[in-house]
């Protein structure tokens, strides 16, 4: 073979770090069904945007939207779906892919700041256990990490590469931060200040720019039009979106999600000492020597030394300081940071001089792979695809609605049984303008019910009740098969 031609092919080491990372990301990604609530709720306003082509507006049903989060997550799964067709492998590739690209980052930036690690830096990513269960889920997280990872590998590139071009890798660096606000919202920010608290701790922090006029630009242009459109659109999203989407969930504890005063400890610690393996240890020797890295930056010219050890453990601490300090706390939203997790192993391996060794890694691929069979096999009611067969051998027809009265509304059905999915209240209740917790009510449901393929579920000690109700409003009801996960299954018919 031509020498022109070897050189354009993949070394042995990188094709067998590209073919690992691929075999974790893909093995066995669409055997489970969708798993409510999280993954039905995204999947659902996705196939929404397919199913009326409005691809501005999110929405769980025809009536209410669905205002939680930005629309890239849901454009990105959106169009998955469009191409490969209505299953959970579609659904849950762009988690997979954003999870790929972060293995190539974690490969790019440790060739900038930890040269010959590069490997290491790649697999380290690839296998740790959190990273790789992640990539099976879908969430806003995995396509936040793509984005973030993105705008700090251009900020690396730009203050401690060869020089050539920073403009450049700045601009890059805000059009993946605006990419990152269009999937999350201002949190995406947040590895931004990481950047600027570099910045103000290096010597040369003038030459940086990050607020280039350019840059600035390319984020207003890419992010601020959705949201422009939306809040002209529905007179009041501004004021949801800030105040309850920003503010309440860092200030309170509102939507209950560990706001205790060691829900920081209780989530992340537990998240960043087993979501690491099998290179928590690795990790544990960084720490111990972080103290004596530190006082090695008391003086400028050890921060210039050593700024590479210094970007990434701002990367790392500013991030993490943010999210401990908001009440609201869940795994998901610490694994951005698992790139500079991984970066920081290759250093310190280096430091170490410890080579990859291949038969362990294999080994522990295995496993994860292993653990991601045994997933698709976990009996829970949260699975919709279980739902869905029990919703088919009950009805043995075309399924084109399910109401949810008074019960959690399992949207992940509508990817199942491609039918819409709305939740039902007994009685009116107020409810916020955005994201109300209640679709409609009964009577309103009932006024405008049509017969045909609606089918119905509530609890089954509701169930008395409920059919009383249906019965007063001039319907009968007319059960399908035995209780379900303790859910009565059942179509309405008017007299």
């Amino acid at each position: 073979m031509p020498r022109s031609l070897r050189s354009l092919l993949p070394r042995p080491g990188v094709l067998w770090i590209a073919v690992l990372a691929i075999v974790l990301a893909l093995g066995f990604l669409g055997t489970r069904g969708i798993w409510d609530p999280d993954e039905g709720r995204y999947t659902n306003v996705a196939l929404n945007m397919l199913d009326s082509g409005d691809w501005l507006n999110p929405r769980r049903n025809d009536e209410v939207g669905h205002w939680t989060k930005p629309p890239l997550t849901y454009w990105a799964i959106a169009t998955s779906v469009a191409t490969l067709g209505q299953t959970p492998f579609a659904a849950r590739l762009p988690s997979a892919l954003s999870y790929l690209l972060c293995v190539w980052l974690a490969w790019r930036i440790a060739r900038r700041v930890a040269p010959g690690t590069e490997a290491t830096a790649a697999v380290a990513y690839a296998t740790m256990l959190f990273t790789v269960g992640a990539a099976q889920m879908i969430t806003t997280d995995y396509v936040l990490s793509a984005c973030t990872g993105v705008a700090m590998w251009a900020f690396v590139e730009a203050r401690l590469g060869d020089g050539a071009h920073p403009r450049r890798w700045m601009a890059l660096m805000w059009v993946a931060f605006a990419l990152a606000f269009l999937t999350k919202g201002p949190p995406a920010l947040v590895h931004l200040l990481a950047a600027l608290a570099f910045d103000r701790l290096m010597p040369d922090h003038g030459r940086s720019r990050v607020f280039q006029l350019s840059g600035l630009l390319l984020f207003a242009l890419l992010a601020l039009p959705w949201y422009a459109a939306v809040m002209v659109n529905h007179p009041g999203l501004f004021r949801y979106f800030i105040g309850d989407e920003v503010v309440n969930r860092v200030t309170t504890n509102e939507f209950g999600r560990h706001g205790e005063w060691y829900g920081w400890l209780a989530i992340y610690g537990p998240t960043l000492l087993v979501g690491t393996l099998p290179w928590t240890p690795t990790l544990w020797r960084w720490l111990r020597a972080l103290p004596a890295r530190v006082r090695g930056w008391r003086d400028g010219p050890g921060r210039e030394r050593d700024a590479a050890g210094l970007m990434l453990l701002a990367w790392l601490l500013v991030p993490l300081l943010v999210f401990c300090f908001a009440r609201s706390r869940l795994p998901l939203y610490i694994l951005p940071l698992f790139l500079p997790l991984a970066v920081i192993v290759a250093r310190q391996r280096g430091a170490e001089r410890r080579a990859l060794s291949w038969r362990p890694l294999l080994a522990w691929a295995v496993v994860l792979l292993a653990l991601k069979f045994a997933a698709s096999l976990w009996p829970t009611h949260k699975d919709a695809s279980a739902w869905a067969r029990a919703i088919n051998e009950r009805t043995g027809g075309r399924v084109t609605e399910l109401m949810f009265v008074e019960d959690m509304a399992r949207y992940g059905l509508h990817l199942h049984l491609d039918a819409e999915v709305e939740k039902i209240s007994l009685e009116p209740t107020q409810q916020s303008a955005f994201n109300p917790e209640y679709d409609e009510t009964l009577a309103q449901e009932l006024a405008e019910h049509e017969p045909g393929g609606a089918v119905w579920i509530c609890k089954q000690e509701l169930w008395p009740q409920l059919q009383q109700r249906i019965a007063a409003q001039g319907y009968r009801t007319t059960v399908l098969g035995a209780p379900y996960q303790g859910r009565v299954i059942f179509r309405v018919i008017r007299e």
